[in-house]
């Protein structure tokens, strides 16, 4: 699948984008005054920073994940001005100085992912972060899913946290989509 990914032409992934940003940003948790969990996309990954100045822009609330030791991970509202350091694995986290986030404050948290299933089945990167930290979240959870990464069934283990709603360039899927 990474190879796949990879192997996508920028312009390609650019088409993805679009049309995944468009149907995301659709979503009624996202027409402004939430709070949204996002991540910044890397290599193959959706370009996601591209959604930061539009949901602070609806008067939405942005949080990113921060690292922490263990392979866990806290949420940290981000502004405009927020400066953004990289971590040892190359993602750019916000520092403590910005506020944490409770779970419950967030109105969507939008979670990465290697591959995804119909059924909101994920496979992540392999380090278990956002399995830890979903294992505590009871709010909703949707994925950015280019088309060429949607599988008919991935093998989960009990660890696994699925996503309520997969978003793919050509509609939506996972336990949620009848609801939109």
């Amino acid at each position: 699948m990474r190879a796949r990914l990879a192997a996508l032409p920028a312009r390609e992934r650019r088409r993805s984008d679009e049309a995944l940003f468009a149907r995301l940003l659709a979503l009624p948790q996202l027409s402004g005054g939430g709070v949204a969990a996002l991540y910044r996309g890397m290599g193959w990954e959706p370009d996601t920073a591209q959604l930061i100045p539009v949901l602070l822009e609806r008067g939405c609330a942005v949080a990113l994940p921060r690292s922490l030791p263990g392979n866990r991970l806290e949420m940290r509202r981000i502004t405009f001005d927020t400066v953004f350091s990289r971590h040892p694995l190359g993602m750019l986290e916000p520092g403590t100085d910005c506020p944490l986030v409770a779970p419950g404050e967030l109105s969507l948290a939008l979670i990465p992912g290697l591959a995804f299933d119909p059924f909101g089945g994920r496979l992540g990167r392999g380090g278990g972060y956002y399995d830890r930290w979903l294992a505590g979240f009871r709010g909703f959870k949707a994925a950015l899913c280019r088309a060429c990464a949607l599988v008919d069934k991935l093998p989960l283990e009990e660890h696994d946290r699925c996503v309520d709603l997969v978003i793919c360039e050509q509609g939506l899927s996972g336990p949620a989509a009848g609801a939109y």
